[in-house]
């Protein structure tokens, strides 16, 4: 049965960060955590490495490219599954670009590039089909500014 989605759909987090910036910009801690209950864990990001940050943690701009990808993702899958199409393997290795001399700075192009593995016999243009389809449909996608784009690689899994 296909979700109800006659009515607005609000999406909640909670931030927080406690530091000092009076020491500075080189120097402030841009550590802090964020959560979307009822979902778990509560995440630690950090700003990028460029501006400070701590390389090791997530930051807002990894996490826009992680949301576009997840979502391409995630509308294919539901795609596929309601025409019973036997998906079996999907990795994306996604890229999003940030040029710092193109003002105001922000991601100008975030490239998905999924690796689809189906089972069975089903004929490629549909497959192809289907993820510009799930690309249509795709709320982060739709949300941005910024193109996305999406290259898929496709191949079939025989006797699956």
């Amino acid at each position: 049965m296909a979700p109800d989605l006659s009515h607005v759909h609000e999406y909640r987090c909670r931030l927080g960060w406690n530091g000092s910036t009076g020491v500075g910009y080189e120097d402030y801690d841009r550590g802090h955590r964020v959560s979307a209950p009822p979902a778990r864990p509560e995440l630690e990001l950090s700003g990028d490495r460029a501006f400070g940050g701590d390389p090791e943690r997530l930051n807002p701009e990894a996490l826009l490219v992680v949301a576009a990808s997840s979502c391409q993702l995630l509308s294919f899958l539901a795609i596929c599954a309601r025409a019973r199409i036997d998906i079996v393997d999907y990795s994306d290795e996604a890229t999003g670009v940030m040029p710092s001399d193109d003002k105001p700075m922000r991601i100008t192009a975030i490239e998905l590039r999924p690796r689809i593995v189906v089972a069975g016999e089903v004929a490629e243009e549909r497959i192809r089909r289907y993820v510009s389809l799930a690309h249509e449909q795709c709320y982060v996608a739709n949300s941005l500014r910024t193109e996305v784009t999406v290259e898929p690689e496709i191949r079939f899994a025989p006797g699956i």
